[in-house]
């Protein structure tokens, strides 16, 4: 595969970035991220004229990857900082990973489909980004490297995974879309120094669901 990012790519990026600021993303470094990323390396080239519209894009698998608004709202409610443990929960097509990595930080993602893992990893790493890519049930999350800092999960929930709560840190965020495979509700969860957690919700989103177990 020949990654090329031309100056209509960038145009077209820039475009993006200035639609998904002018619908609440204020947060520079994510807005930054998602300029630096060029969103068509993770799609076939044949839908090159989607990559840059804010909308997801089937990837196979059943899968998608996310609408670029919803990429950055999560991004922005998770508040990542440089070199903080981030664990990812689907790893999809590796745009929101690529994001993740541009803000600094300590990537381990967890992808339950086989093809998707190997062909993210893959790219990831021909983009130059190194994560912890890890084939394997989301729901468990990674207990071996936690706690993190952080948690994304990408994916639908019915319910919050306890497993990914316990592997939070104390002053940790856990951003997690959560309902029915209908619609989501954004919801942030704190692990407070005392150890208390604060929920809060962020508005309603449509996600895939978030399976247990691996695929093959």
């Amino acid at each position: 595969m020949i990654l090329e990012d031309n100056l209509r790519h960038k145009g077209l990026r820039r475009k993006l970035v200035e639609e998904v600021a002018s619908k609440g993303i204020a947060d520079n470094n994510v807005l930054n991220a998602l300029l630096n990323v060029p969103r068509h390396f993770f799609m076939d080239s044949g839908f090159l004229n989607f990559a840059y519209k804010d909308q997801a894009f089937p990837i196979g698998s059943g899968q998608t990857i996310s609408q670029p608004f919803t990429v950055a709202f999560q991004t922005q409610l998770l508040q990542v900082s440089p070199m903080q443990k981030v664990l990812e929960v689907g790893t999809g097509s590796g745009y929101q990973a690529a994001i993740l990595m541009e803000l600094g930080a300590r990537l381990y993602t967890i992808e339950r489909h086989r093809d998707l893992f190997l062909s993210a990893k893959a790219l990831l790493e021909e983009m130059g980004y190194r994560p912890n890519c890890y084939y394997g049930d989301g729901y468990k999350g990674l207990p071996p490297f936690s706690p993190f800092d952080r948690i994304i999960v990408t994916a639908g929930a019915s319910e919050i995974p306890e497993s990914l709560v316990e592997q939070l840190a104390l002053g940790g965020r856990m951003v997690i879309p959560v309902g029915d495979e209908s619609a989501q509700t954004m919801l942030l969860i704190e692990k407070l120094p005392d150890g208390s957690i604060k929920k809060s919700s962020h508005g309603k989103f449509v996600f895939v669901p978030l399976l247990k177990g691996k695929a093959k």
